[in-house]
């Protein structure tokens, strides 16, 4: 088995329901390698390791350990793998993304080994006393730190707010983890019927471009203006919590406090006052660009670019430049 540096950091990679990685993997292995060396690790079905492994070299990971798990079976078995990737490799800090499944594994891993846990990081850092996290809280109002002081801490990262990326690896060190499962009480998926969701745009979470819409819209059919922004930029497509209580989206594009939290490097807001619910879901975007008729809208007060129009005379205005742009 591969010998271990001393500022090791466990990776946990996120495997898709589709047996794909997760965009978000990207994010963890650059944060991981401004703190230290990352040590990957893959749990999935073990005819699959070959190529996702290839997959985490191809985003900074030189070494990488695979652990077998039973598709239908929830959680349980990555606990086992991570407890026991722990036990080899003696990491300096464990990272996993802040999705509902990257939380869950988390959350049971530190508990079963004692661990500290820092949710939510917006980035992270390493001080002569151990790994440091950021967080964004209580609506983006503050931004906090929190280290352990005590072992290894498991940090959960939010998707999309760490920019930094790893060099890829030509030819990453694949061992395979001998894993001694646990035999815990584990849920499992006995049958799925997959919805059919085609879609050329990005999904919103980990989304570089967000493009967002508000009640300021004012109906279901006008909010086509913000997909054609959304496609004409490459964006996801999002919405504050008033237009999706409106009826024109469906509550899976919900921005904020109770629906999705997002880091993009472009946040677009068209029609959106900015509650601090909303603001607490996308306050972390690199540039916030916000466009809204009222100019004491409170979106304002975060935005990095702010203009004071009507949407439907200034997005069309900013299609047709987008469009000429890329002729």
């Amino acid at each position: 088995m591969t010998d271990f540096p001393a500022d090791s950091v466990l990776v946990l990679l996120e495997v898709t329901p589709d047996g794909a990685l997760a965009k978000t993997n990207a994010g963890l292995l650059g944060a991981a390698t401004g703190i230290g060396s990352p040590v990957a690790l893959l749990v999935a079905p073990a005819d699959s390791h070959a190529t996702l492994a290839q997959g985490a070299a191809a985003l900074g990971a030189g070494t990488v350990l695979t652990a077998d798990a039973d598709p239908g079976a929830l959680i349980v078995p990555i606990v086992d793998a991570l407890a026991a990737a722990s036990e080899l490799v003696h990491p300096v800090a464990v990272l996993a993304s802040h999705s509902v499944e990257g939380r869950d594994a988390a959350a049971r891993f530190a508990a079963r080994t004692g661990a500290a846990v820092s949710v939510d990081a917006v980035a992270v850092e390493r001080d002569d006393e151990g790994i440091v996290a950021h967080h964004s809280v209580f609506g983006g109002a503050y931004t906090t730190v929190s280290a352990a002081t005590f072992a290894a801490p498991v940090v959960t990262v939010r998707q999309g707010a760490v920019d930094a990326r790893a060099e890829p690896v030509a030819t990453p060190a694949v061992s395979a983890l001998q894993v001694q499962a646990s035999g815990r009480p584990a849920a499992a998926v006995e049958s799925f019927e997959p919805l059919e969701a085609a879609s050329s745009r990005p999904d919103l979470r980990g989304a570089a471009k967000v493009v967002s819409g508000g009640r300021g819209l004012g109906s279901a059919d006008k909010f086509a203006l913000v997909d054609q922004l959304a496609d004409a930029l490459g964006a996801a497509v999002g919405a504050s919590r008033a237009a999706v209580d409106a009826g024109y989206i469906p509550q899976s594009h919900q921005v904020g406090q109770t629906g999705v939290s997002v880091s993009p490097q472009l946040y677009v807001a068209l029609g959106i006052s900015g509650a601090i619910q909303h603001k607490a879901g996308m306050q972390t975007a690199k540039t916030i660009v916000a466009i809204n008729k009222d100019a004491d809208a409170p979106i304002f007060d975060i935005a990095d670019f702010g203009v004071v129009g009507d949407v439907f005379t200034v997005v069309p205005q900013l299609i047709a430049a987008l469009e000429a742009k890329s002729k």
